[in-house]
């Protein structure tokens, strides 16, 4: 149907339940035949409407090509993805949940590393002494890379994390981190520590809708002001 309104939710992780309460509060009744696994479903009484689980990284990518019309996702994920995908998407309401910050941090025992200043010292020193690169661990290669660069540290190299980015230091991945933490407890629990000015991004839980939706679509704009009040 031409007029069916598409909609992007998480799949799993951190916002996917305070998005659903949303939907909750809102008394839009979500409905999904095979359970919490299904991939795919819809909203009772509104024919008009389907929902997609997604991984949250791919509701901003699906709302960059347009074949989701509304999305829900963090403010890490939209800033990490390519600017030609950001161009194609409005972030309509920044909620007040899923609050995370993407955060540089390195092993405990380095005690003369304190700021990211102190990095590009090491980073010279691997490359002179070692031959080698400072390897940074990471889920958020774009984010790190303009932080990074624009704190005049240069001499890295990015290794992309498969999974949990806290181990890379302690089995020879890598030598440092940056992930996006919420307490800063796991960090520490995996003796890491965060830079004092190694706070990259604030991130929290967003509603974007794309800008290829035809705005026409009925029921759409009151739609995503019910969603974003």
């Amino acid at each position: 149907m031409k007029d069916t309104i598409n909609i992007g939710i998480p799949s799993k992780g951190r916002l996917r339940k305070d998005i659903l309460k949303i939907f909750k509060r809102k008394k839009l009744k979500l409905i999904s035949e095979r359970g919490e696994r299904d991939l795919i479903g819809s909203i009772k009484n509104r024919k008009n409407l389907k929902i997609l689980y997604l991984h949250a990284r791919e509701i901003i990518e699906r709302l960059g090509d347009g074949s989701l019309d509304i999305g829900f996702s963090g403010f890490d994920l939209f800033k990490e993805s390519k600017f030609n995908i950001q161009k194609k998407i409005n972030l309509v309401k920044k909620y007040d949940f899923g609050k995370a910050n993407l955060v540089v941090a390195i092993p405990d025992p380095w005690i003369d590393v304190q700021t990211v200043a102190d990095l590009e010292e090491i980073a010279f020193e691997f490359r002179d002494k070692k031959k080698k690169r400072l390897r940074v661990a990471t889920k958020y290669p774009n984010l790190t890379r303009d932080f990074l660069f624009s704190k005049g540290v240069t001499q890295f190299q990015i290794i992309e994390s498969l999974g949990a980015t806290e181990v890379y230091p302690f089995t020879g991945s890598a030598n440092l981190i940056t992930d996006i933490s919420s307490s800063g407890k796991t960090i520490k629990s995996n003796n890491l520590r965060i830079l004092k000015d190694g706070e990259i991004l604030k991130s929290q839980a967003c509603i974007f809708t794309s800008k290829k939706s035809s705005i026409k679509k009925k029921g759409l704009s009151n739609l995503i002001n019910l969603l974003s009040k």
